[in-house]
């Protein structure tokens, strides 16, 4: 683990518990009401540096590194890749949570993290009080929602789920490249980003088993995810939900986040924030101030 990263979370605790079939690694800090916080691709929970730290005044924040990311355990993908899939990775941080003695908690989701978040709500409806997704539309809507236009966008959705091996051999050629490529292409630009953070981004992505995992984790979801979606199509979200997504970015331009949620949950609102695909790191104060007034 990166000793640089120990200065973006300040009087955090780092700690590796037992999910629901693989090791969790996570950050932990602050008191108050629990509030869980999950990444997306192709991060770690370092993502969360620029307003973990602030929201740790009023919660006990948990950043967790999703399992095939970070330094989280990398099971095999299983057979179609249920491993991978959004209630196998939903039931980790659940397992998680109540080993830290949280029954129930809040919970926000970026990205992947935001996918995983919004199974855990429909799988363990008891255990989430509030949830914020971030920068996404369901997946299923998205996947119903597919033209030229959202292919040519988000050409990783299915670049990362041909059959194993060739998208872990084209990103492994140069994994750091492909990781930069993806992250300044979704955002305002590469320099946004702390060095330090985007080091461990590095890190982690030059793992090929870390390659490997994601392409699974995407696997998964365009296989026995969108089956699990198809079978719980009239489950509704029962608790408040906040759609925050960036107002420079695909979801922005080619979804409606708001009806989009709102054909899932029942209680939702939200609105867009001045930046692309990362809110929290390109605008962490407007993020923050969401998360703060949403969360209470």
């Amino acid at each position: 683990m990166a000793a640089t990263t120990e200065t973006l979370f300040p009087g955090f605790e780092s700690r590796r518990i037992a999910g629901d079939g693989a090791d969790v690694h996570l950050r932990i800090g602050g008191s108050g009401p629990p509030l869980l916080l999950l990444h997306g691709y192709p991060q770690t929970h370092a993502m969360w540096h620029r307003i973990a730290p602030r929201l740790a005044a009023r919660y006990t924040v948990v950043c967790t590194d999703l399992r095939g990311y970070g330094d989280s355990g990398k099971p095999d993908g299983g057979l179609r890749h249920v491993n991978y899939s959004k209630r196998a990775m939903a039931a980790d941080q659940v397992a998680v949570m109540r080993t830290l003695g949280f029954p129930r908690f809040m919970l926000a989701g970026h990205d992947r993290g935001g996918r995983v978040a919004h199974r855990l709500c429909l799988d363990h409806p008891q255990a989430v009080e509030k949830v914020a997704v971030l920068d996404i539309s369901p997946t299923r809507v998205m996947y119903g929602k597919t033209d030229k236009a959202f292919a040519s966008a988000y050409y990783h959705w299915f670049f990362l789920i041909q059959p194993f091996d060739l998208p872990e051999r084209l990103i492994g050629a140069d994994p750091v490249y492909y990781l930069r490529k993806k992250i300044g292409g979704w955002s305002g630009g590469i320099d946004l980003f702390d060095p330090r953070a985007l080091a461990e981004y590095e890190r982690c992505f030059r793992d090929p088993a870390t390659v490997h995992a994601t392409c699974e984790d995407y696997r998964a979801a365009a296989e026995i995810d969108l089956e699990h979606d198809d079978a719980d199509r009239d489950a509704r979200i029962g608790c408040p939900l906040l759609a925050l997504w960036g107002a420079k970015g695909v979801v922005n331009r080619l979804f409606d986040p708001i009806a989009d949620w709102g054909s899932v949950a029942r209680d939702v609102r939200g609105r867009a924030l001045p930046s692309g695909h990362f809110l929290a790191e390109e605008a962490p104060e407007q993020t923050l101030d969401e998360f703060l007034r949403f969360f209470g």
